[in-house]
């Protein structure tokens, strides 16, 4: 019976997400610090996915963090490492 119900469950829910193909590129726990990184990589024309989990009652737990496409992680990493021009 139960193998019967894990092969349903499989076939409800997909094996890979859309999500699975971003990785983490940058991580911080100031707001406005992610939000500068996230506007200038999409200014070099990098789309990112901003994730807050910081703590809503206190705002000392947690982190903000960066995803980008699995291809773009080596120049969202050198855009965010590059001193500002």
């Amino acid at each position: 019976m139960w193998k019967k119900i894990k092969s349903w469950i499989q076939k409800i829910l997909p094996n890979n997400t859309e999500f699975d193909q971003n990785k983490l590129v940058f991580r911080t726990s100031e707001l406005y610090l992610a939000q500068i990184i996230k506007l200038k990589l999409e200014e070099e024309g990098v789309h990112v996915i901003l994730i807050n989990k910081m703590d809503t009652s206190y705002n000392n737990f947690g982190q903000i963090e960066l995803y980008v496409n699995q291809n773009d992680v080596i120049r969202a990493k050198y855009i965010i490492d590059k001193p500002n021009e």
